[in-house]
């Protein structure tokens, strides 16, 4: 059998741990496979999708193309179709012709996660950022039942209302509420960071004021450089249950695995490669 390819697409992409998660998680369930990283501008992603990434057994996509890939896919699974947001692609063959399919794995990686960390969703889920990734932690809190504030900069509200409306629409009216992020200071069971502030290098920046962290039970930070972001460690000096988002990123990647190999793992392997992956930033 021929060694299986991977990879995970971005711009700028710059240093992944990726290769590094999925090479682990590949020799646990003995697969010979490889994972690289393609930096390709949003301008160039039509013409990559055909003359590059179609070769590969599949690939990851993050920033910019979690939703601009999914117009060049042959089918999208229910709840990346759902969620507006695609992060694993599989590519299958048949009679010389390449069928394409789009998952978002996010959100197993959310919830599994949380779980992990003894951290409950909660009645009340505050979310800051309305990107790709926050539309699935979103979706997945409100089909949960979560009761939504969905917080952003003013340059992207509209947007973010629009999107409110839509879920509204789908899991009953109430659901979600928009704000602007200086302006909110409610309570919430959880509060989400799904944006890149607080992310290496700008480790001296926090997404919510010192009221919001202290109005909130428990803190899930996506970001997972560095390992303790600025908004985990005033939670923590609160006494306030918060991790960032390295197990996340490590549950996704094997639920990546699971659509492409149908790979599962032992949870003790998971935990161990998150603990390995924060040795892996501080080299």
């Amino acid at each position: 059998m021929s060694k299986k390819r991977y990879g995970v697409i971005g711009h700028p992409i710059g240093h992944t741990l990726s290769p590094f998660i999925h090479t682990r998680l590949m020799q646990l369930s003995g697969i010979d496979g490889e994972y690289g990283v393609y930096d390709i501008a949003p301008d160039a992603l039509d013409r990559e999708f055909k003359e590059t990434l179609m070769k590969l057994d599949g690939f990851n996509a993050t920033i910019p193309h979690k939703q601009a890939v999914m117009h060049l896919l042959s089918e999208l699974d229910e709840t990346a179709e759902l969620y507006g947001s695609v992060n694993t692609v599989r590519f299958t063959r048949e009679d010389g012709c390449v069928h394409s399919k789009g998952f978002t794995t996010d959100g197993i990686g959310f919830v599994s996660a949380l779980e992990n960390a003894g951290i409950e969703l909660g009645k009340t889920v505050t979310i800051v950022g309305c990107g790709g990734v926050g539309r699935v932690f979103a979706n997945t809190c409100a089909k949960a039942g979560c009761r939504l504030n969905i917080l952003e900069c003013e340059a992207a509200l509209s947007n973010t209302k629009s999107f409110v409306v839509s879920l509204n629409e789908r899991f009953g009216e109430g659901t979600a509420s928009a704000f602007l992020t200086d302006d909110f200071s409610g309570e919430s069971d959880l509060l989400v960071n799904a944006t890149p502030i607080g992310m290496f290098p700008k480790t001296d920046a926090c997404v919510v004021s010192d009221t919001v962290l202290s109005r909130s039970g428990a803190v899930f930070d996506a970001v997972y450089n560095p390992s303790e972001t600025l908004l985990v460690k005033k939670a923590r000096a609160n006494g306030i249950s918060a991790i960032t988002g390295m197990t996340m990123l490590v549950y996704q990647a094997a639920a990546a695995q699971t659509v492409w190999n149908g790979s599962t793992f032992d949870p003790k392997d998971i935990e161990q490669l998150s603990n390995d992956c924060f040795e892996q930033l501080s080299k």
